[in-house]
Parts: structure tokens; sequence; C-alpha cells
């Protein structure tokens, strides 16, 4: 594994940068949008800014990462660990899969248990439709969808104004958000439609 190369791209949707493990709620958050998402990597004893520190305890590290994958995060997590020597100092490389039991919640600091998802290189809360999209996804049965007026609206608007969100959508169709919520997430498991999350909104065009 060339941890020179990895740091030099960046952080980043799959890869982390700790100099330490300090939290196991920060550290569950991050482990558990990697699991929701397509899996990442954690390079401990590597800067912010891509500095290799090193690890000063290993079994520290391992110790508060584990702790925060099997205690912090629900259903628990099984991250595997590397050990990478770069110039003379230990890089622990932790590696989380994408899981098949979604969605993984983190236990956070209000002693809540929260879904995150990742974006860019943060980790934030996932919203109720992600949330929703997450759990029938690892269900295998398909999502058979009846075209109504109100998906035939949704998609003729999007053909025009190529994106919408939850606010818009209710307020064009005069509909509940819960109702609103149901036809998006239906339409995102079908391919119908995607979901794009930013640190600020969430909006949703045709595919």
């Amino acid at each position: 594994m060339n941890i020179k190369r990895l740091i030099f791209e960046g952080e980043g949707v799959s890869l982390d940068f700790k100099k330490t493990i300090s939290s196991c709620e920060k550290i569950a958050r991050t482990m558990s949008s990697y699991a929701n998402n397509k899996g990442g990597r954690l390079l401990i004893g590597v800067a912010d800014d891509g500095t290799i520190k090193g690890v000063k305890s290993e079994d520290e590290e391992r110790y508060m990462i584990t702790k925060a994958a099997h205690m912090f995060c629900k259903p628990a997590l099984e991250p595997t660990f590397e050990e990478v020597y770069v110039d003379d100092k230990l890089v622990l490389v932790v590696t989380i899969a994408e899981s098949n039991l979604k969605p993984h919640y983190a236990l956070a600091e209000d002693g809540k248990w929260w879904v995150y998802v990742r974006v860019k290189d943060k980790s934030i809360l996932a919203s109720k439709i992600v949330v929703d999209v997450l759990k029938r996804s690892s269900n295998e049965t398909g999502v058979l969808i009846e075209y109504s007026a109100n998906e035939k609206n949704l998609l003729e608007y999007l053909e025009k104004s190529n994106r919408i969100t939850v606010k818009e959508f209710c307020e064009l169709l005069k509909l509940t958000r819960k109702r609103a919520q149901r036809i998006l997430v239906d339409l995102i498991l079908s391919g119908v439609i995607r979901i794009h999350t930013t640190e600020k909104e969430e909006y949703y065009t045709a595919v």
C-alpha cells in the first residue's frame, strides 16, 4: 500500500487522516458513514495537513477504534487493521468495508443514535429520505412503482427545471412532507431520480 500516494490524493469520500483517536463518538461517526457508503480508510498517525506523525501507542489506537466500532456503532462494525511503516514512522491503516446491513447508526455526544453519510471529506447527518433509502436498499425486494399524477408531474418539472428540493416538491403538488418523502424514496430506489446531498442542502434530479 502506497501511503504517500494516498496522502497526496488527500482526504475525501473514502479517506480520512487522524493524528490520533481522541473520541469514540467522532470516529464512530466517520466509520458508520463509510459503512453506509462504499467503505473507506482511516490513516491513523497522519495529521490533517498530510504530515506523517506516526502512531505513538498502536495498542491504544486499536483499542479506541475497536471500542468505537463495537460499542458506538449499531449494528457493530468490524474494522480491519494494517501496519505500514513510512520513513520509520508507523501508520495504522483502518479499513471499513461497505455494509450490507445499512443503515448503521453512531452514538453521538447527546446520547442519541444518528445515521451519518459521507459527503466529500465530511461525515454529515443523514436526512429522513436518505435513512429510508438505506433501509430499503438493504432489502432484497424490488420497488414496484405505479405512476400517479404526482410522479408524472414531478418528472415533467425536472425535465424543465433540472432539480428540486423536498420543500419545493411539497409546494408544487400541495403534498404533506411525509407523502412527498415516500414518493421520492420510491423513485430513488427505482433508479428514476438521483439524490444529491451537500453540507448545505439536499436536492433531486432526474437520472
